[in-house]
């Protein structure tokens, strides 16, 4: 649906953040494609799903599993040229890819896309499409169409063997939005008793917890802080007590805000800027494959 283009949001989501600067390797960039099909067939080529390995003949468990805790997109791209140094427009093959979940694929993808000054934004929530009567924990790029006036949803991850895999039935390029329900959407729907909170998570973690901590992280990556999956920080680590009424008018007006119009993308930053549980800190706690660790995420991060 076409709207009124908000050009102040439009300039902030068409730079850079912290995990989206891609300046050590802007001469490579120049050899890449420009359309959003295009850079998404890049992206698909520079990086394999540990999840999905089997699908690329892969074995999981002799994946370089580490690579899943690397944050900012430039360091994906430096491990990929390091692996193999051709131009980043020559498809890998799948084991001398990146190893990333939904998440890297999309944070590379928005990369590539501010990089060249298209406004784009990462969005946490829950995929419809990958296990029958489930909301899977998933993250998708969201991208404006200037000549449409309008965002559109694209799902990078999804190449053709993922699309015969799970019988993708809608283009990629433009995700349904009954199909990817942003963090808000689904935290609405579990607190109005619209849907049941533990179809909502991934593997055996699920619940209404579980929503409140993508909730969380699709504000901070509103405000260009696109932490990993199993990074937490404030609300998700110190709350969690879902009687406390002051912490879910606090959830509950994230929830409307980060599906609101542009026109309350001023008010979306300021909440995420001065809620101290929404707020990213310098350290935080990840929750990763590797166990809990603290983290330092350097400088330039926290807000």
């Amino acid at each position: 649906m076409a709207v009124t283009p908000n050009r102040e949001a439009l300039k902030y989501y068409a730079t850079p953040g912290p995990f989206t600067d891609l300046v050590p390797h802007a001469a490579r960039l120049r050899e890449l494609p420009e359309t959003v099909p295009e850079l998404c067939r890049v992206v698909q080529g520079l990086v394999v799903h540990p999840f999905h390995a089997q699908l690329y003949g892969l074995d999981p468990a002799g994946l370089r599993q580490d690579e899943l805790q690397i944050r900012r997109a430039h360091e994906m791209l430096d491990r990929v040229l390091t692996v193999d140094p051709r131009s980043l427009s020559e498809p890998r093959s799948p084991d001398r890819r990146f190893v990333g979940n939904c998440r890297h694929f999309t944070v590379l993808l928005c990369a590539l896309l501010r990089a060249r000054g298209v406004p784009a934004r990462a969005r946490c929530g829950f995929g419809a499409y990958f296990e029958a009567s489930r909301f899977v924990d998933h993250w998708v790029c969201e991208v404006w169409d200037e000549a449409r006036a309008a965002w559109h949803l694209v799902d990078a991850q999804l190449d053709a063997r993922q699309r015969q895999a799970f019988r993708i039935p809608f283009d990629p390029i433009d995700v349904p939005r009954t199909q990817f329900l942003v963090a808000g959407d689904a935290w609405q729907r579990c607190r109005s008793g619209r849907a049941d909170p533990q179809r909502f998570g991934i593997l055996d973690l699920a619940g209404l917890w579980f929503v409140r901590g993508n909730l969380v992280r699709e504000a901070a990556a509103r405000a260009k802080r696109e932490l990993l999956p199993w990074d937490g920080w404030g609300l998700m680590v110190e709350g969690g007590r879902e009687s406390d009424g002051a912490e879910l008018a606090s959830l509950d007006r994230v929830a409307e805000l980060t599906q609101a119009g542009d026109e309350r993308h001023v008010e979306v930053l300021k909440l995420q800027n001065s809620e101290p549980g929404l707020r990213v800190p310098r350290a935080i706690v990840s929750f990763g494959p590797g166990g809990n660790a603290k983290i330092d995420l350097g400088p330039g991060v926290a807000n």
